[in-house]
């Protein structure tokens, strides 16, 4: 009897240490727009399984792939309202509802990729940061979405007078189309999935993007011209809901922010190494790329685009000095 009764002592035992164990355990929800193979997609698990290994599963997470969450700015006030645990995003649309992640969008504020790192990884990403932390976002790493460039089926881009008369595909962000204009082009917006059939029948003459965008999309095939301008880049971002950073005890917070500066630093190498193939497989397919080794024209002609901004948000300038005198 005496037997009997401390084995099932040690059952009642088990169970309530399996139920503590689950009980503990917390399991954050992700969003993620981008296909699996994705160089994003990549950096998000490899995120999810440091957290899991260094908290010895006490704290896991499921990344959602290909959008199935929602859209990006659903997907963004979800985040916000603690409704997602975490995500990947562009900062572009954050800017509605975020004002410091508009800087980002201005035509050439960072003068190169390395110099985008430096700085977000800086006293810039920080100030960025600090406005997120403010309204309900906690960022964890910055990603790289490469450098976004103009390409057309009409001639090469090598100074702004380049641009005059040419009819390009722009987001829909007036930045973007002020940009544009500013060049004596005519910016069309249009969602990004009609460009492909735009161009073939001469609606618009191209449209701007990064590398990988232009490849994959075979928009190389009917815009033959691609013009290494660089006008923008915009960093993206992985990071967490404030609410739910809340909840994560100190130590779980030091491994998680560890984990997201790791995510960050694999992305960046895989996005590399994906930009290069993209590069390879347009100039393989007869695509003319031209480098620009002097941006100041084109920096020059932002004037306007830079002094509109300004005076419609004077409280950023601050921010935008702190770029442009690190640049």
């Amino acid at each position: 009897m005496k037997h009997t009764f401390t084995l099932r002592g040690a059952l009642v035992g088990t169970c309530m240490a399996l139920a503590a164990s689950s009980a503990s355990a917390q399991e954050l929800r992700g969003w993620n727009i981008h296909v699996e193979d994705y160089p994003v997609s990549i950096a998000m698990e490899s995120f999810a399984a440091e957290i899991a290994e260094r908290t010895g599963g006490e704290l896991t997470a499921k990344t959602f792939h290909n959008g199935v969450l929602g859209s990006q700015p659903d997907a963004i006030e979800q985040i916000r309202l603690g409704v997602l645990d975490f995500g990947e995003f562009s900062l572009g649309p954050m800017g509605t509802s975020i004002p410091e992640t508009n800087v980002v969008s201005l035509p050439f504020i960072f003068p190169s990729i390395p110099a985008m790192y430096e700085m977000m990884d800086g006293e810039v990403g920080d100030a960025i940061g600090a406005g997120m932390i403010e309204r309900g976002i906690v960022p964890l790493g910055w990603y790289d979405a490469g450098a976004r460039s103009f390409y057309n089926s009409v001639r090469p881009i090598n100074t702004p007078a380049d641009v005059e008369g040419l009819k390009i595909r722009v987001m829909n962000n007036d930045l973007f189309v002020s940009m544009v204009e500013s060049m004596d082009g005519n910016a069309t917006p249009m969602a990004f999935a009609e460009v492909y059939q735009s161009i073939q029948t001469g609606v618009v003459d191209g449209a701007e993007n990064n590398p990988p965008s232009y490849e994959s999309t075979s928009h190389f095939e009917v815009a033959k011209y691609y013009s290494l301008t660089e006008h923008l880049i915009i960093p993206e971002c992985l990071c967490m809901s404030k609410v739910a950073w809340d909840k994560l005890t100190p130590e779980q917070q030091t491994i998680v922010m560890e984990a997201g500066r790791n995510s960050a630093n694999l992305q960046r190498e895989l996005w590399q190494a994906r930009e290069a193939a993209s590069m390879e497989i347009v100039q393989a397919g007869g695509t003319t790329v031209n480098t620009i080794e002097d941006k100041g024209p084109f920096q020059d002609a932002m004037a306007p685009v830079y002094d509109k901004f300004l005076s419609d948000n004077p409280d950023l300038a601050d921010l935008v000095n702190l770029i442009r005198d690190a640049s």
